[in-house]
């Protein structure tokens, strides 16, 4: 019997010949039946993929088989086998398009000047050791934070990861650059240019948070600081960590608690918006 996974991971890491690259990976992916998205660039790579369990476990043993990526982190979740149209491998200049990617140095450690990172016990103590000095800041595009954040957390008005750039240079998060800012995105890509960005910009002491809320998610579950669900660039659109996953996304028509995300008003455009089933329901399959 099938069992469909799906693995997320990055790596930050200097590639001379990223159009190899991507040779390499789409024949790898492709010859396991492998669907999803990957980027590279010369910074490294960038990537989401599922399929059955034993050919998704190929495909890591591949991937770390490189040199350069033979300590990538991979994160594993249950998928649905229906999560991705295709596969979509692509050299960009950015691995995660902030829209400056003369300004991300990368060596064969990873980000050059990012932030100091911390593995979800080590936020945990932070905060016990910092208290309400802390803050938690959301990296990533502000719809995603309407169904899932730390608790108390910024959530910047970005859009888009472009976004950040121009937010930043605001000034209008200047107060936070003398105090504990701890950063965090889905699974810790965005998170690597966006505390370097911050950093750049004279933020004294920016953490990330080592693995994304997925880690965290698996260590704490609902017990810890996060709250609601986990929004994903999939066909699952939203993830829980436990049965006990509070729902703090609100219909955007009716104001009924929900995380469900669709295609609205018009199924075939391209806005995401927050509604209950009851609003806009799935169409009904024939």
């Amino acid at each position: 019997m099938a069992v469909p996974k799906i693995v997320l991971f990055y790596k930050f890491t200097p590639l001379p010949d990223p159009e190899a690259i991507r040779l390499w990976q789409h024949t790898l992916a492709s010859s396991l039946g492998l669907t999803g998205r990957i980027l590279i660039s010369e910074h490294g790579i960038n990537g989401t993929v599922g399929g059955d369990i034993a050919d998704v476990k190929k495909y890591v043993r591949g991937l770390r088989g490189y040199a350069a990526f033979e300590d990538t982190d991979v994160k594993w979740s249950d998928g649905t086998g229906d999560d991705f149209p295709r596969l979509s491998v692509k050299v960009r200049p950015e691995i995660v398009t902030f829209g400056v990617p003369d300004e991300v140095k990368v060596d064969e450690h990873g980000i050059v000047d990012g932030g100091t990172h911390l593995s979800p016990h080590g936020v945990h103590e932070l905060v016990a050791e910092r208290g309400d000095e802390v803050v938690f800041f959301d990296g990533r595009n502000r719809f995603e934070a309407q169904i899932g954040r730390f608790r108390d957390a910024i959530v910047p008005e970005v859009a888009t990861t472009r976004d950040f750039v121009a937010e930043l240079d605001s000034g209008r998060y200047d107060h936070l650059k003398g105090r504990p800012v701890v950063t965090y995105c889905t699974g810790g890509v965005r998170c690597e240019v966006l505390s370097a960005l911050m950093r750049n910009r004279g933020f004294e002491e920016v953490y990330q948070l080592d693995g994304g809320i997925v880690r965290y998610g698996e260590t704490f579950g609902d017990e810890g600081l996060w709250e609601g669900s986990l929004y994903v660039f999939d066909g699952r659109m939203n993830v829980e960590f436990s049965d006990e996953t509070t729902v703090i996304g609100r219909c955007a028509l009716c104001g009924t608690p929900t995380s469900r995300y669709r295609n609205h008003p018009d199924v075939r455009g391209r806005e995401l918006t927050l509604v209950c089933e009851g609003c806009v329901p799935d169409p009904v399959e024939v």
